[in-house]
């Protein structure tokens, strides 16, 4: 993948992410700044998504620590245990803003 892909590939996947989170029942805060989006829940905790081009990972920074995302060419797997990013974000969102969304498209 080319870093122009990666960038597409991330900048669409935090778009989607954006538009899901739009629909929230809860009062959550999105800002998108440079390939970064900032998530602030109800609660004060943040979920925090970077892109990191020399990598070619999405970075995803939760209240219980951070996690690295590779794109297999369909979706974003855990580099250390192929957990997909759907997965970890339906987990994620249900702790800490006490709210469930499908994040399957992603």
């Amino acid at each position: 993948m080319t870093e122009s892909e990666f960038m597409s590939r991330v900048d669409a996947t935090l778009e989607r992410i954006e538009e899901i989170l739009d629909d929230a029942e809860t009062d959550l805060d999105c800002e998108s700044n440079g390939g970064m989006l900032t998530v602030k829940c109800e609660n004060g905790s943040q979920i925090i998504f970077t892109r990191q081009p020399p990598v070619k990972q999405l970075w995803v920074a939760t209240r219980h620590g951070g996690f690295h995302f590779d794109h297999d060419g369909k979706q974003w797997l855990r580099d250390t245990d192929g957990a997909t990013l759907a997965d970890v974000l339906q987990a994620t969102f249900t702790e800490q803003a006490g709210e469930s969304f499908d994040f399957s498209e992603i």
